[in-house]
């Protein structure tokens, strides 16, 4: 399998007036796992929408493989589209399918198979994630993190080039999270040829699997390079970052409470 880099020249992202990526600029490694960090609201997240292609720049290019996959033509693009999977924040599992069902629906919705083969599919990649056992339960009778993983399933079904995962620890606790991690890991090992980007403000897990980091700050690409460049950093914002420091240390909300408001609830809380 060709392993596909993934390159962003001067890209402008937004949705109508608001603008959220600003001049961004830089290649994802092929067949490497890329780290995308910053804060809630920096816009990982528009990035990755614009690989995916579900977004289209305000300016610039996205390119994967050496194309530019917004100049593509409709056939193109489907075909393109086909060899990226996605990990969605929650899963994005259908609540009225078991988990064989939902890890086969990029095959059942698209191939001319027999049921009981599009089932093989699903197990053999359950499998994967541990989860075989849990084929004939739906999603609301698995935990979220086993919910994560039966989305992990369904992502690598197909055995895309690339593997955009959303955010893959957020709201587990870091036992779970720490078994992702591991999950991530050893699926890179299995399709060591597949070019895969992480979206996270997880640090522990960013510590764990990255091979190449972006730093997204207010719209601006501030950091690319090896983990190892991102650790040994002096540049004051990304200490704070990797140090989980605020910087606001010493604030307080000055305002006090309307004292009407602050009268009618006291006698509300003693009554």
């Amino acid at each position: 399998m060709l392993k596909w880099d993934i390159e962003f020249s001067h890209l402008d992202a937004g949705y109508g007036a608001h603008r959220v990526l600003s001049d961004v600029s830089a290649a994802l490694p092929a067949g490497k796992i890329s780290v995308i960090l910053g804060e809630s609201g920096s816009g990982k997240s528009t990035l990755l929408r614009h690989v995916t292609g579900l977004s289209r720049p305000l300016g610039g290019t996205v390119r994967i493989g050496g194309r530019d996959i917004f100049a593509l033509s409709p056939a193109e693009f489907r075909r393109l589209r086909r060899q990226t999977g996605v990990l969605f924040q929650d899963g994005a599992l259908l609540g009225a399918l078991n988990l064989a069902k939902n890890v086969a629906l990029p095959l059942s919705e698209h191939l001319p198979l027999p049921e009981h083969l599009l089932r093989e599919a699903a197990l053999r990649v359950l499998a994967m994630v541990g989860l075989e056992e849990f084929a004939e339960y739906y999603p609301n009778q698995l935990s979220g993190g086993m919910r994560k993983r039966a989305g992990l399933a369904r992502a690598i079904i197909a055995e895309p080039r690339i593997l955009l995962c959303d955010e893959p620890t957020s709201g587990l606790d870091p036992v779970t999270a720490a078994r992702m991690d591991e999950l991530l890991l050893a699926m890179h090992a299995q399709y060591p040829e597949m070019t895969l980007v992480v979206v996270s403000h997880d640090l522990a897990g960013f510590r764990a699997i990255a091979e190449h980091v972006l730093v997204i700050r207010n719209g601006g690409l501030i950091f690319a390079g090896t983990p190892e460049s991102l650790l040994g950093s002096g540049e004051p914002y990304l200490r704070q970052f990797l140090e989980r420091r605020s910087g606001d240390a010493g604030q307080t909300l000055h305002k006090p409470m309307n004292p009407r408001v602050h009268s009618e609830l006291a006698k509300w809380l003693a009554s």
